[in-house]
Order: structure tokens, then sequence, then C-alpha cells
């Protein structure tokens, strides 16, 4: 072989190489920019908040509407709509370790939720309480009842809005009985189980008993939580927990609430007295790729068996709850 071509072969070797090292790189980097880029547009998609807090002191607002449950937008393609657990744990974390953080305003805007959820947030509540000595009001909007009226007890004082609906100190742990509608429709429920308390189709006295111990444990608890958070004893928190609801009145004769005023003059107050001018409230990012989804699944029109499925698995979730059932 001629010196030329093996030249010319060693040049081609050397540029083929260095292509092929070239195009790895730059796919690398077009590859993590995408990424990079992918993950800011998509910023928001889990219903996250962006933690843009002040460098100056100020007063954080964290919203509690809706009912409290598990974070309900985990995907892309989700909304995120009402109350977000995770996303309020984290920014209650990131609040304990914020220098400039001054207190917390809790506006509450619920019915109450899940057992499970509402118990976890009342308790983070008390752990920012108890690592800044930093103050937390409650203002509660159109209900603050049963879980939602639970996660204010950590507070140093609660405000109410004239015509707020409160209280419902209580457990509720409901379902239907959906075999008469089931044999109307040609469908038989089946359950295969290990023993006679697995199968909670249609509940024997038996299991209410057992049902029963849950819940009261429950309502104990609760009521344990109003008497620490309102300097009351248990007995007397026991005559006003009945589950029954009360006006903003009511709530402030029986010892429930402090003080019965417009959330613009609450915030007025809770700046002057502790020096704070400066309120934040994250802003919670549109999520346009889920709107859209949402836009187009709700055209899709749903058979009979599903909306029958969905109803009952509304229904029966047998799960305990902090809860004040609202009239239709």
């Amino acid at each position: 072989m001629k010196k030329k071509q093996i030249g010319g072969l060693i040049v081609a070797a050397v540029l083929f190489i260095a292509v092929g090292v070239s195009s790895v790189l730059t796919n690398t980097i077009s590859q993590n920019m995408l990424q990079e880029a992918m993950a800011e547009a998509l910023a928001g998609s889990y219903g996250s908040y962006g933690y843009d807090t002040p460098n100056y002191d100020y007063i954080a607002i964290v919203n509690v509407v809706g009912t409290i449950q598990e974070q309900t937008a985990t995907g892309i393609f989700e909304v995120a709509e009402g109350y977000q657990h995770t996303t309020t744990m984290e920014y209650l974390d990131q609040l304990m370790y914020d220098s400039y953080n001054k207190g917390i305003l809790l506006y509450i805007d619920s019915p109450g939720g899940a057992v499970y959820e509402s118990e976890e947030l009342y308790d983070k509540l008390k752990e920012y309480k108890e690592n800044t000595g930093n103050p937390i009001w409650t203002y509660m909007a159109h209900y603050a009842a049963s879980g939602g009226y639970m996660v204010s007890m950590p507070s140093d004082r609660i405000f109410a809005n004239a015509n707020t609906t409160t209280g419902s100190i209580g457990v509720i742990m409901s379902g239907y009985d959906m075999t008469g509608l089931y044999e109307k429709l040609g469908i038989r429920y089946v359950s295969i189980t290990s023993g006679p308390m697995k199968d909670s189709s249609q509940l024997t006295d038996e299991q209410i008993a057992v049902y029963q111990g849950q819940v009261d444990e429950y309502y104990e608890k609760f009521v344990k939580m109003v008497a620490e958070g309102r300097g009351m004893s248990e007995e007397d928190v026991k005559k006003l927990a009945d589950g029954r609801t009360y006006t903003a009145l009511q709530a402030l004769d029986n010892g429930l609430i402090d003080e019965i005023e417009t959330y613009e003059n609450m915030q007025g107050i809770m700046s002057s007295e502790l020096e704070v001018y400066d309120f934040y409230e994250p802003a919670l990012e549109e999520n346009v790729l889920a709107s859209l989804f949402a836009e187009v699944k709700g055209m899709i029109p749903k058979s009979e068996a599903q909306i029958l499925q969905e109803t009952a698995a509304s229904m029966e979730s047998g799960v305990p709850m902090y809860y004040a059932e609202q009239l239709q």
C-alpha cells in the first residue's frame, strides 16, 4: 500500500473518531439541555409551589382549602385542585428553617378530611411552633369544621368570619350497602376472605362494634387536641363535641375561637402586633398540559358501569374521617 493511501486512511480514522466523539458529546449535552428545559417547562406539573420566599421579614400564609386528603395531583397530566398535602408539608418544612419567616397565617376553608392527613398536618404545625417559637394565627373562611377545625389547634389566636361554619368535633367512618342496587343491575359482589372480619360488604353487629372502637379512639384524640389547644378541660370539650357545627358567634360564646373579624382586618391586627408588615403566599404554577388533558378527558362520555363504579368507590371508602358532611 502506498504511503499516500496509508496517510489517507490514518487521517480518515482520526476524523472518524473525532466526529464520533463529537457526536456523542453533542448528543449528551443536547439531552441534558432538553431534560433541563423539560423540567423547567413542567415545573408545577405536580402542583408544586415556587418557594421564592422574601429576603426580609415576612408572615407566611399557609392555605388549607378543600378536603384534607392525600396529594391529588401526581402526574404531568393531572390538574392540582384543592388542598395539596405533600406540597403543604414541604412548605412548612422550609418555613421552619427560614430566618426571615416570623410567623404563619393559617387560612382555613375546609370541611375536614381524612384522619391520617389531618393529624399529620396538625403535628407539622406543632413542630413548626416548637422549632421556631414563631406564632401561628388562624383565619377561618366559609368552613373550618372537623379536621379543618382540628388543624387550627396549634394556633395562638383563632379568628373567624362572621359567616363561618366551624366545630363538628367528631369522627365518621361511613359507607353504603350497595348489594340491592347491584342485584337490580345484575352485578354480583364476590368477596373471598381469610376471616369473617375481612368482608365488609354487609356489616355484622360484631364488625360494627370493632369499627366503633376505632372511631371512639380517634374521637378521644380529637378531644384532647381541642382541650390542649383551647385551654379547656376534656369534659367541657365533650359537651361541645357531639359532631354538631357552630356558627362563628356560637363558637365564640363556647370558647372555640377568639375573635370574629374580616380577613383584611385580621391581617392588619396580626401585622401590627407582630410588627411584620409583609405577607408571603406561594403561587401555584399553572400546568398547561394538565389543563388541556383534563378538558379532553371531560369531553369523553362515561358508561353507566363507570359511573356506578366511581359512585361506589366514593361512597364505600371505609376510611375514618374528621369530616363535616354538608347539606345538599
